[in-house]
């Protein structure tokens, strides 16, 4: 923990609210690295680091098992693609998701040569990845998180690692206060868009609202690519939803126009 972080106790403190712009403060926190923000997304808020110092604060506030994919953020395609292994079918669904500004994030094994020149050797890769070396690529998580990750990138070609901001297995209902204490007291800066996340969800209900984005597991049981359909049937393996989330819907949809065998296995995790 950061001596900012250990002597902040009060969430108004550290708080700052999003004005339609990058936020500075949360740049600079992550861009020196160790820190730990709280940012908002289309679906409420996450837990924002760049580093394994980073990454250690982060589990060690959520209290997170290390067992799960890291999720890591992506402020474009050309990063996306620089970092993941892909093919051309499953570029081309994150492709049409990109255009129609859809939250999405699918499993995927990380490209070695990527893995060597982005992500030190020093403990980092077992805290954004599982076993298999694949994380979950994120894109289209919301302007205020997207503009941060596409500055870290741009100008520090600095990772952005992220994680829901609420103690595991709890949501935040879209709002800052739902984060937790021990969140609140662990982070440097909480960055607050209550009124983004809303826009997003507007007639949803605290029930009702969807509080994560939809997961696609792009790898088999090894953490390999599925393979190219080339429109054939009955190809496995094949994309499987392993979690359900916002816009569920439009991305089965986009998964019948792109490939023609995938699964649904809701809560099928990792």
């Amino acid at each position: 923990m950061s001596a900012n972080a250990a002597t902040q106790t009060n969430i108004n403190d550290k708080m700052t609210k999003w004005d339609g712009e990058l936020n500075q403060q949360s740049y600079d926190v992550l861009a020196a690295g160790g820190g730990m923000v709280v940012s908002p997304t289309k679906v409420g808020y996450i837990v924002v680091t760049s580093d394994k110092a980073g990454l250690e604060r982060k589990f060690d506030a959520k209290q997170r098992n290390l067992n799960k994919p890291g999720v890591v953020l992506c402020g474009s395609m050309e990063q996306l693609k620089e970092l993941a292994e892909l093919n051309a079918e499953v570029e081309a669904f994150y492709q049409d998701h990109w255009n129609d500004d859809i939250l999405l994030g699918c499993i995927l094994p990380w490209k070695k040569e990527a893995l060597e020149k982005y992500v030190p050797d020093d403990g980092t890769r077992s805290l954004m990845m599982d076993g298999r070396g694949t994380s979950c690529f994120v894109i289209k998580f919301g302007t205020p998180s997207e503009q941060l990750v596409g500055a870290l990138w741009e100008k520090e070609t600095r990772l952005v690692f992220a994680s829901s901001a609420n103690p595991s297995g709890k949501g935040n209902r879209g709002l800052i206060t739902g984060i937790g204490e021990r969140i609140e007291n662990e982070a440097d800066l909480l960055v607050e868009a209550n009124k983004y996340v809303k826009s997003i969800q507007p007639e949803a209900s605290m029930e009702t609202r969807y509080e994560q984005g939809v997961m696609v597991s792009m790898v088999d049981a090894d953490g390999t690519l599925v393979p190219m359909q080339n429109g054939e049937r009955q190809i496995e393996p094949c994309p499987i939803v392993i979690r359900e989330g916002l816009d569920v819907e439009r991305i089965n949809a986009k998964l019948c126009k792109h490939f023609k065998s995938w699964n649904y296995r809701h809560g099928m995790y990792y």
